[in-house]
């Protein structure tokens, strides 16, 4: 896709990141999103939202061809492979990540490196960047071997070995390997082609490296690295927040007007990320979270926590809409905030006590065990046993009146149910209470949220629709998988909500009409609900239907629309690749069973 050509798809866009900062790059070698320092700070470029004046940082054929991605094996680091009628080339985009020093690095940088591999193919190389949300262009001040772009709190630079002359868009043969470094902060200082070399080849040896280091399925192995992969990419390890994903305002199907901005730390989805990095065997990152949790917690001594924060813990993310702003293909509006920070979400404490719990049943993380810890998931549990069966806006965020919601209640089950097995080791005297609450709380879910005429549990008390959080009842052993409740739910919101083998959120009206694309994570709790159930070769099937829709790079969006074969939502997705990995795990042989 040249500069200006519209109709941008999801699965024509590969990541790439550090856990500091993120970009999109476009397969006709754009970077066509990316905010910086952080996540969810303003766009540096943001055609991804208005392809016409939202800026990029192009390196394409001259003549416009685009390109084939891929990324190199077992990393982040993206290739983007061209032929044109006079040669061949590559770029390969990334951001520096390592270990130095025995710390993290993970500088504020973007590397490009441009490798031509047959014949003298004409490139173009064009950086516009953007201020922010202003879309106004920032002064540009060019030096021998650089351009410098004033108007950013922190200095932006683009440091090559190219000529600066062709770094308008003028056409030029590339006949060696070049490079391109973008720099927010401090300025490169090194020798630029030895450090960008040096730099890949850590990188690559950083995410070999990690990925060795996990716990992979026998089946599935390539689709759950990936994954892997991708979730760490939303991990910002600076504070330990976890984005839900890296963009903002991609519509969840065209025309819906759902476009919401993704790039915070929801609590509730932090626990379902670390639950996958669980599976994989990686602890680092609820380590990190929960120090997060933490200073948030020490900033709401009643714990009236928000279902969403900044990723440095800062609770303001008022949402607004930017007019000017046409959106991803046109269809806005594009948001800027997340109103859903002011909402009362009940079942975020039972998944922040599903979080914090096992670091007190797994001797391994003795030095996490504090006091200070311990502490929190007592209150947290408190306050998921106070908040069963009172009304809230769920787990889908709904924009309507509020009700009391089944899924709330079913994680205020699980959190006294978890938090009786972590104070029988580490408060005895506390245990019999948090069992007898989660007895009472079980109760009133089999009384309240069971409709017979339905012939399953329902989403709210008393009512009769359908959604797809139901599911989890199997996977979080609610009931034993013989009961037959639980099992006619599963086939009630199987036949309910099914759509050419995907599963919708819900079909009840939320407040902003009704659902009509397939919402990704639903399909892939039906897998694990059924392998729950013992049912693996229908949860095998199901898989292999949704692994089939990944884009060529093995990403994910948040929706997927199986008539067009499209992605839509924010991309990639957290969630989405959370529930890979858990239902790859939960469907594969064990390999005890193979070796």
């Amino acid at each position: 896709m040249t500069e200006g050509l519209t109709g941008m798809r999801l699965e024509d866009i590969g990541a790439i990141g550090n856990c500091q900062i993120s970009a999109l790059v476009h397969r006709d070698g754009s970077v066509v999103w990316c905010c910086l320092p952080r996540f969810d700070s303003e766009p540096v470029f943001g055609a991804l939202l208005d392809e016409k004046e939202g800026g990029r940082f192009q390196v394409s054929p001259a003549g416009g061809e685009a390109g084939a991605q891929r990324y190199l094996p077992n990393t982040n680091v993206l290739e983007t492979l061209f032929e044109t009628p006079e040669g061949k080339f590559r770029v390969l985009d990334f951001a520096p990540r390592f270990l130095l020093h025995d710390r993290s690095f993970r500088p504020t940088q973007l590397v490009r490196i441009l490798d031509p591999l047959a014949g003298a193919p004409r490139i173009r190389v064009t950086c516009k960047p953007l201020l922010g949300w202003s879309r106004k262009a920032p002064r540009r001040l060019q030096g021998s071997n650089h351009l410098d772009f004033e108007g950013y709190p922190s200095p932006l630079r683009l440091t090559t070995d190219i000529a600066p002359t062709y770094l308008e868009g003028q056409p030029f043969p590339l006949t060696r390997r070049q490079h391109l470094v973008l720099t927010w902060g401090p300025p490169v200082e090194e020798a630029l082609v030895p450090l960008c070399e040096r730099f890949l080849e850590e990188t690559v040896r950083y995410w070999t490296t990690w990925v060795k280091q996990c716990n992979i399925p026998y089946a599935y192995q390539n689709e759950v690295i990936r994954s892997a992969l991708a979730l760490k990419l939303h991990c910002f390890e600076d504070t330990g927040a976890i984005i839900a994903a890296s963009t903002t305002s991609i519509p969840e199907a065209p025309g819906s007007g759902r476009t919401w901005d993704y790039r915070y730390c929801w609590l509730r989805d932090s626990f379902y990320a670390i639950s996958a990095f669980r599976f994989l065997g990686q602890f680092e990152e609820r380590e990190r979270f929960i120090h997060y949790l933490l200073n948030i917690a020490a900033s709401s001594p009643a714990l009236d926590l928000q279902p969403l924060y900044r990723v440095d813990g800062s609770r303001d993310v008022a949402e607004r809409i930017l007019p000017e702003w046409p959106g991803f293909g046109g269809e806005g509006p594009v948001r800027v905030g997340n109103a859903a920070a002011g909402h009362r979400q009940n079942d975020i404490f039972g998944e922040l006590v599903m979080a914090l719990s096992p670091v007190f049943l797994d001797d391994r993380f003795r030095e996490e065990q504090c006091r200070e810890t311990l502490e929190l998931l007592e209150r947290l549990a408190h306050k998921a046993i106070a908040s069963a069966g009172t009304p809230d806006a769920g787990i889908w965020e709904y924009r309507r009146e509020w009700k009391p919601q089944t899924f709330s209640s079913l994680m205020s089950w699980a959190a006294s149910s978890r938090m009786a097995t972590v104070a029988e080791r580490h408060a005895p005297e506390r245990s019999e209470g948090f069992r007898v609450a989660a007895s009472g709380i079980q109760k009133e879910i089999l009384s309240r949220a069971w409709n017979a005429e339905v012939g399953s549990f329902v989403s709210e008390y008393g009512g009769k629709d359908l959604d797809a959080s139901l599911l989890q009842m199997a996977s979080l052993r609610f009931l034993p998988r013989e009961d037959p409740r639980l099992v006619s739910t599963v086939e009630a919101v199987r036949k309910e909500l099914g759509r050419e083998g995907w599963l919708l959120r819900y079909r009840a009206d939320d407040g902003l009409g009704e659902t009509k694309v397939p919402f990704v994570l639903c399909t892939f709790w039906l897998v694990e609900a059924l392998a729950a159930l013992g049912r693996t070769a229908e949860a095998r099937e199901i898989l292999g239907r949704a692994l089939a829709a990944r884009s060529p790079l093995g990403l994910l969006s948040e929706d997927y629309d199986p008539a067009a074969s499209r992605m839509w939502g924010n991309f990639p997705q957290a969630y989405s690749h959370v529930g890979l990995i858990r239902a790859a795990f939960a469907s594969s042989p064990r390999w005890e069973d193979i070796l």
